[in-house]
């Protein structure tokens, strides 16, 4: 049955509200034939912040990305959240073409009632919470096949793991823009129309094949030009691989028309120390310092400064030593992080922890908040250490 203006009035005077301090326009909700037996669970609630609202609003999607063994992320065109329930102990209700006071006031309506169908209804919503991107597994795809060279035996092997755009945003918790710009952190780059990591050793040599030529025609560091690079070193190696090269070690510029590069050194010396630390455990760190000095090219200075994320100085060992310890190499999450930190060093001071924690830090958030949390801090001969708030086996 439809409620009529007496029964409203009725309702509101037993009430004790002024029908002169309320809009005249009157909602009579009712269940329709299908709410009436809808279960909370049969409709999801998403919660949006306004960016994200506008974004949909112009055409752009949302994505929830996952295998059945991972959490579920939602990602937009540049961010990443966690999805979190939100249980709440009001009834939400689904009201299609319901009008809100605001829209109401907009109208000239006088004391009408509108009769409003309940289409469902819900307990809880899913609520979105900015994290970082799940990245790691990108460089484990891309690891699992790298790009030895044209030659390769593995190119000529069509059951190589590859893959592309699509299959990276499919299996990559990431927004697309996260992922790209991580592809250029890792130097990655498509061949083929898949996404390839060069082989070290293949990416060393392509490298050393640049500096060489460099030193024969006695260039500037900072005034590399292209086009010549690719006629001298294109009989050895593809073209597109020299100039790949020249794009993760230089910064691209035109200068009358011609394309040149600027080589970065602090880049060259520190691919230089990953190649002499990664054979060897532990390196004694004043015999590395002169062998690392002696295989950078001529005019270039390296500084254990270039090595941060890359490798670790033990100063309280005699002799001296540094051993490789890739950031990248560290687990993804907060607290796995600390661990395996903990577990290779009991004690750390604040400059050499943070260039392995620097990543963890989220919007807003710093390293010293970082320590605060997951470690304690002491003075140790007048310097401020940390060590775990855990034991750590």
């Amino acid at each position: 049955m439809k409620r009529t203006r007496d029964e409203v009035d009725a309702t509101l005077q037993i009430a004790k509200l002024n029908a002169a301090e309320l809009l005249p326009a009157v909602h009579c909700l009712g269940f329709g034939p299908g709410a009436s037996g809808a279960a909370a669970g049969d409709f999801c609630l998403l919660e949006l912040e306004p960016t994200l609202c506008q974004q949909l609003e112009d055409g752009h999607s949302l994505v929830i990305r996952g295998d059945k063994d991972e959490q579920a992320v939602l990602c937009s065109k540049d961010k990443t959240y966690d999805l979190k329930i939100a249980d709440t102990s009001n009834m939400l209700l689904f009201i299609p073409g319901c009008k809100t006071p605001d829209q109401l006031k907009k109208e000239d309506s006088h004391c009408n009632i509108i009769h409003t169908e309940i289409f469902g209804f819900s307990n809880n919503y899913w609520e979105l919470r900015r994290r970082r991107p799940k990245l790691k597994k990108l460089k484990k795809l891309l690891m699992e096949n790298p790009y030895e060279g044209p030659d390769s035996q593995k190119e000529k092997d069509s059951n190589s793991s590859k893959y592309t755009t699509e299959d990276l945003l499919d299996q990559i918790q990431a927004s697309e823009e996260e992922i790209m710009t991580q592809l250029q952190v890792l130097n990655a780059c498509k061949i083929g129309g898949y996404w390839r990591i060069l082989e070290f050793d293949y990416e060393m040599k392509l490298l050393n094949h640049v500096t060489q030529l460099v030193d024969s025609e006695s260039w500037s560091f900072s005034k590399v030009p292209l086009n010549t690079c690719l006629q001298e070193l294109g009989p050895l190696e593809p073209e597109e691989m020299i100039e790949h090269c020249l794009k993760c070690y230089g910064k691209k510029y035109v200068d009358e028309g011609e394309v040149y590069f600027e080589l970065d050194a602090d880049k060259i010396c520190r691919a230089a120390a990953r190649m002499l630390l990664q054979n060897a455990v532990k390196f004694n760190l004043a015999e590395f310092q002169e062998v690392w000095q002696q295989s950078v090219p001529e005019g270039m200075v390296t500084s254990l400064d270039q090595l941060k994320g890359l490798a670790l100085v033990d100063r309280h060992s005699r002799p001296e030593i540094i051993f490789l310890l890739k950031v990248d190499d560290l687990p993804e999450d907060n607290q796995e992080r600390f661990n395996s930190l903990f577990s290779l060093r009991e004690k750390w001071t604040e400059e050499d922890i943070a260039p392995y924690i620097q990543d963890l830090c989220g919007e807003k958030q710093t390293i010293g908040a970082l320590l605060t949390k997951y470690s304690r801090s002491s003075m140790q001969n007048g310097v401020k250490v940390y060590n775990s708030r855990r034991p750590i086996s």
